[in-house]
């Protein structure tokens, strides 16, 4: 038998979502209970600088951003805990959510906060240059390459809102498409081949970068595998991943709602799931936005949510 423990709010995830949501728990008093995950900070803590997030002038690193947060949301009681979330039992209350294997957490209410990671073609310099000109997030990053030459990788509609969106602030931005074709709807496909700072690289693969101390540039396949493959290097700034995301929805599936990609659907603009007690905040229900700013809002929501939950069930 593994060990149980029996709490009022469980928080799953510790981006922007779930610290806001436990310093809104804590402050409520619902003494929540909140589990890191593999990443304590989650895709914040790898960019370099945060200059959109409202409070912070001149700007300050997401590393520094969420231990912020973590440090108010301990301020105001919320439990913080290292652990991973690998399996749920959500078919009734109090919904049971399992800790590395080994313990069981049966909660009254559970804010599930778990993010999407964005993919990534898995070369190792993506890892080599992570925060030193590899990005996946354009609206995050592209600040810092005005008047630059960045790349972004990827043909589908996210790839080209991203080129559309750096090419108004890059001198140039190049998009490196492995197929012959755009897979983009055809407004955005029209946006990306009229707009003049953006040249569309079809049939390209890219199989790595070089930069002494950042990204310089990156290297380029044309057709690989064929007889006329040709192979070059590209001078750029900055390298722009924009091939999809994965909500880190797995564990929960078998009882909520999920769209074809995996991110939780919820009741209109709420963080209520299907199941009453279960709220989705941040990432992980929001597959449009993606920012830290929108996340923490969600997660402010869901603490609510949480609150009014257990008050009317007369569990507070």
């Amino acid at each position: 038998m593994m060990e149980t423990e029996k709490v009022k709010c469980l928080i799953v995830g510790s981006g922007p979502a779930g610290y806001t949501a436990a310093i809104y728990a804590g402050r409520a008093n619902l003494c929540p209970v909140l589990y890191e995950g593999l990443q304590p900070g989650g895709q914040l803590t790898t960019t370099t600088d945060v200059e959109n997030f409202p409070g912070y002038p001149e700007g300050i690193s997401g590393q520094q951003l969420m231990d912020d947060l973590r440090k108010q949301a301990e301020r105001f009681g919320a439990d913080l805990r290292y652990g991973v979330a690998t399996a749920s039992d959500l078919s009734a209350a109090p919904y049971k959510v399992t800790i590395d294997g080994e313990k069981v957490i049966e909660t009254d209410t559970l804010i599930i906060a778990t993010g999407a990671t964005a993919k990534y073609l898995g070369l190792e310099d993506e890892k080599k240059y992570a925060g030193m000109g590899v990005s996946a997030c354009a609206t995050c990053d592209g600040f810092f390459y005005r008047k630059k030459v960045v790349a972004v990788v990827g043909g589908g509609d996210t790839a080209c809102e991203e080129a559309v969106y750096l090419a108004g602030l890059a001198k140039k931005v190049y998009l490196i498409v492995r197929k012959p074709f755009l897979r983009a709807s055809k407004i955005m496909q029209e946006r990306v081949m009229k707009h003049e700072n953006i040249e569309v690289l079809f049939e390209h693969n890219a199989v790595g970068l070089f930069g002494e101390n950042g990204v310089e540039g990156v290297h380029l396949v044309k057709r690989m595998g064929e007889a006329d493959e040709e192979r070059y290097d590209l001078a750029i700034d900055g390298f722009f991943l924009a091939i999809g995301h994965q909500p880190n929805s797995d564990i929960f599936k078998a009882y909520l709602d999920t769209d074809e990609t995996g991110y939780i659907i919820t009741e209109g603009d709420s963080p209520r799931t299907k199941v009453p007690g279960v709220f989705a905040a941040g990432d992980i229900a929001d597959p449009h936005y993606r920012q830290a700013i929108t996340a923490a809002g969600s997660g402010c929501k869901a603490a609510l949510e949480a609150e009014r939950y257990l008050s009317s069930k007369c569990l507070l």
